[in-house]
């Protein structure tokens, strides 16, 4: 059995676009990737791929899942072949081993951090907005910074008192163990007592993929030579630093959109940049870039630039990982900040409008820059200059992806120009690099296959069946009940208000499992709800991993449809001319409808509500709420078949059902709905 410690490193690494677009010639189209379909013969692409909720979806034959679903239906792998498959492609070694007590442990530590930090932030961000001290201290130093409070809140950033254990004390009387406190690195034993480890400070929650907390990093406001100027989360079973981007959670969708992903040094980079409108932006927290990091932003774009000081230190930083990020097939450029500023004070400087034209046009091919620093640095040193021949042929060869190859022969031309050298014998340099690669590639693969190999069949419940019933069900209630699933993972942690989210507006009425033919939709909402009361935000990629097969497949038809705009939507004569029941006849409100008249056949038209969403989500509410009355209507006239025959018991069922009556009106007229007879 393959350990799930292993499933999971499997399961972060991969890349949907790059597993499927290995079988599938993929394009680019929007933010998803279309191409012909693998499962069924057809001359025009219907086969949709979206790396943001990590699934598949072919709109002509049905056939989705994710990544795993994909191989072990394309290829006819089992389970476990295909997450073997799946190693072996990211270079991560299979431990197999029974779940250990020790592996229950670590799992339990995981657990309890989580609601630790959860506990802290809160903590922190009260502290900040209400506590004398952390708005004197804490608040007044970011606004001075230029920080609105609403982005001090979105961020969740807060302040620790310069009490010595304010925290702690806090932390203690709610239970928490004192053994996990300091694993978190919230606070550290001193004089065998609990203390606050990051005293005075500005606390910046860091988030995983989901929008759990994981860790912190602590800025110090005074001036303190001895102390560093930030205090991060030591490594622990949530915290892994080269696999964290800071702001990743809060960019996800603005890198997807732009198909760019900005990379920065600090928080307040980070932080500064997404007050600008600019939002998709990382830190790396001023550390060499990791392989996992890297593997992380390609899974939006592949698309890098760098934005760092323009110093000598700001310079070797931004170069440090170049090699790896050309091996994971991304497109790197290099911006520097002039006027020893960073990208925080000078988007303050000059603005927001400013700072975008400046990055646009001050973009530097990494490669050739590099190139260029290295020959400087080398001066008329023969053995120096031939050093940064051997260095450059190599990065050149990191490009080893067949969709890399004219690039790759591009900037042989380019770096031969430069260096003066002829540019056959740097492409001859270059391939001497591929060979040795290939060769310790090789020598590898033979070691491995010497080991022995599972024929194990035992898997679990998969998505490779999943129906695709072009929307015969289009006006059924099962399509609106879906509807809901929709709105609260696409919608879910956007603004209603001033005061509530998406989420927290569609809970705000509590919704009966009664309500629900399909069981499976109440199931998600009510994991969906339990996990957002803890403080988790889900999303559709958190639901495509599920055991359970028919939520994968309720949550994948349930946010995947392939119609476009009409421009004949808002056709009122059509739209009256409609003959459903009011549950199919919420035209103004959902996104998928079939009008229908005599001098047309069924279409299907589809109301983009990107813009809209307030409007799609009240829809989807106002035909749960009708639904909700209808049932009340119906229970109210069973309740009339059985009463006596007294005047003032009838006059009771009848008061009541034209109440029922009423608000049905009023709530139909309020989205504009046709009521028909049922």
């Amino acid at each position: 059995m393959i350990s799930q410690e292993t499933i999971q490193q499997i399961l972060s690494k991969i890349d949907i676009v790059d597993i499927v677009g290995g079988f599938v010639k993929l394009k680019k189209r929007g933010t998803n990737y279309l191409g012909l379909c693998p499962f069924h013969n057809e001359k025009s692409p219907s086969f949709t791929v979206s790396p943001v909720k990590e699934i598949y979806k072919c709109f002509g034959c049905g056939r989705s899942g994710n990544s795993i679903s994909f191989l072990m239906e394309h290829e006819k792998y089992s389970y476990v072949e295909t997450l073997r498959w799946l190693a072996n492609k990211y270079n991560i070694e299979i431990e197999e081993t029974e779940a250990s007590p020790e592996q229950k442990v670590q799992q339990q530590v995981a657990e309890s951090l989580f609601i630790i930090n959860n506990f802290a932030q809160k903590y922190f961000s009260d502290i900040i907005f209400n506590n004398e001290e952390g708005q004197d201290v804490g608040l007044s130093y970011l606004k001075e910074r230029g920080f609105r409070e609403d982005i001090i809140k979105k961020f969740q950033i807060g302040y620790c008192l310069e009490q010595r254990d304010a925290f702690s004390k806090a932390a203690l009387s709610n239970q928490y163990n004192p053994e996990y406190l300091q694993k978190s690195g919230l606070a550290v034993m001193r004089d065998e007592k609990l203390v606050d480890n990051y005293r005075g400070r500005i606390i910046f929650p860091v988030h995983n993929q989901t929008g759990k907390i994981i860790g912190f990093g602590a800025r110090i406001i005074k001036t303190n030579d001895r102390a560093p100027k930030y205090i991060n989360t030591p490594e622990n079973e949530l915290y892994v630093k080269s696999k964290i981007l800071y702001g990743s959670y809060f960019a996800r969708q603005a890198i997807d959109k732009s198909d760019e992903c900005l990379l920065v040094e600090g928080y307040t980079d980070v932080v500064s940049l997404h007050q600008a409108g600019i939002e998709n932006v990382v830190a790396s927290g001023g550390t060499s870039l990791t392989i996992d990091q890297l593997r992380l932003i390609k899974k939006y774009t592949s698309n890098l630039t760098i934005i760092y000081d323009g110093d000598s230190a700001g310079v070797k930083a931004a170069l440090r990982g170049l090699d790896m990020a050309l091996e994971e097939g991304l497109n790197v450029k290099l911006v520097l900040i002039p006027d020893k500023e960073d990208p925080d004070s000078y988007v303050n400087k000059i603005g927001a409008v400013a700072f975008r034209e400046f990055v646009a046009s001050n973009k530097k091919d990494f490669i050739l820059f590099q190139l260029e620093v290295s020959l400087k640095e080398a001066g008329s040193d023969s053995t120096k200059k031939a050093s940064v021949v051997n260095q450059v042929a190599e990065t050149i060869a990191k490009m080893n992806k067949v969709e890399d190859f004219t690039k790759q022969q591009d900037y042989i031309q380019q770096c031969s120009e430069m260096l003066g050298i002829d540019e056959a014998g740097l492409h001859t340099l270059v391939n001497k690099f591929i060979r040795e690669k290939i060769s310790k590639e090789e020598s590898k693969a033979s070691q491995k296959n010497g080991e022995n190999k599972d024929t194990s069949s035992q898997q679990p419940a998969n998505a490779t069946d999943l129906s695709d019933e072009t929307f015969n069900i289009l006006f059924q209630d099962e399509l609106q009940e879906r509807a809901v699933v929709r709105v609260l993972l696409t919608y879910g942690i956007k603004q209603w208000d001033d005061h509530k989210t998406i989420a927290d507006y569609i809970f705000e009425d509590e919704m009966d499992e009664e309500m629900f033919k399909n069981k499976k939709v109440a199931e998600v909402l009510k994991i969906y709800k339990d996990k957002y009361e803890e403080g988790q935000k889900l999303s559709v990629s958190d639901f495509a991993y599920s055991e359970d097969n028919e939520i994968v497949k309720l949550v994948i038809e349930s946010t995947n449809h392939p119609y476009e705009v009409s421009h004949r939507w808002n056709d009122e004569d059509r739209a009256h001319s409609i003959n459903h029941s009011i549950w199919d006849l919420k035209y103004e409100d959902f996104k998928s409808k079939v009008l229908y008249n005599e001098n047309s056949r069924n279409e299907i038209y589809s109301y983009n509500t990107d813009d809209n969403y307030k409007d799609d989500v009240d829809g989807v509410l106002i035909y749960l709420k009708l639904k909700k009355i209808k049932r009340l209507i119906l229970l109210n006239e069973e309740d009339l078949k059985k009463a006596s025959s007294t005047m003032d018991e009838i006059k009771h069922y009848q008061e009541v059902h034209m109440h029922l009556k009423q608000m049905q009106i009023e709530l139909a007229k309020r989205k504009g709905t046709i009521l028909y007879p049922f």
